[in-house]
């Protein structure tokens, strides 16, 4: 009986001892990437960040597309996940810097004048065509010598770009589309593979130029990554459409 007790004092112990290990290494692996998705985001427990929301196209000048609500939903989820917390201010109001706090900013420049202002100052090869006229080039960014053109409900691009300040400040995300779908598709695809993007860029800049295929019968669930244009994207010299 004494050896049967033993057993059993044993066998419980070892449970608690592999359960406490098995806690350990799941804590620890949950807490490393906590600290590495906080630290590609830039968004350490407490912080807080700014999103810049565009207008919609043909609206009024406070209001936005339901895909452009979509897409802070999306990146909420990452922000609620890191521990901070979120400012949203329109785009013609945000009169402030960057590097200061962690900056994501959606639509195209067409609809956010925030936008329009990152690409001239810290993605000059990137041009987008902002023109009011059906046509086959409205919408279309060029960049790397490419032109990414627009077909309704057929194919749509995002730039989804990570932009930091030399000094390695807090970043500003970029998520310009051509379409608000596009636009919530770029914040899908950064909330699904921000631990692969992490993982090859780490805290450098990026720029990916992706596509949205057949919005139509999909949303913004199948996109796809077309290329990196990072270098083109930050090279002084002007992409002509």
């Amino acid at each position: 009986m004494d050896e049967d007790v033993r057993n059993v004092v044993l066998g419980v112990i070892a449970t608690g001892v592999s359960g406490g290990f098995g806690w350990f290494a799941r804590t620890y692996l949950w807490r490393r990437r906590l600290r590495r998705k906080q630290a590609f985001f830039g968004l350490p427990t407490g912080s807080d960040c700014l999103f810049v929301v565009n207008r919609q196209m043909g609206g009024s000048e406070s209001s936005v597309h339901r895909y452009d609500a979509f897409a802070l939903l999306e990146i909420s989820a990452l922000i609620k996940d890191c521990g901070a917390t979120v400012q949203i201010v329109v785009h013609d109001t945000a009169r402030q810097g960057f590097g200061d706090r962690t900056e994501f900013c959606v639509g195209g420049p067409a609809s956010n004048t925030r936008t329009a202002a990152h690409l001239a100052s810290m993605l000059p090869g990137v041009r987008v065509d902002q023109s009011a006229e059906a046509g086959p080039d409205r919408g279309a960014i060029a960049v790397g010598g490419e032109l990414y053109r627009w077909e309704k409900d057929a194919v749509e691009h995002v730039l989804l770009a990570r932009l930091a300040t030399p000094d390695r400040g807090r970043p500003v995300f970029l998520i310009s589309g051509q379409t608000a779908v596009s636009n919530q598709a770029g914040a899908r695809y950064l909330a699904r593979h921000h631990e692969t993007l992490a993982r090859k860029y780490g805290d450098r800049p990026f720029c990916l130029v992706l596509k949205v295929v057949n919005s139509a019968a999909y949303g913004p669930d199948v996109t796809e990554l077309v290329a990196d244009v990072t270098e083109a994207a930050r090279r002084p010299e002007p992409a002509a459409i």
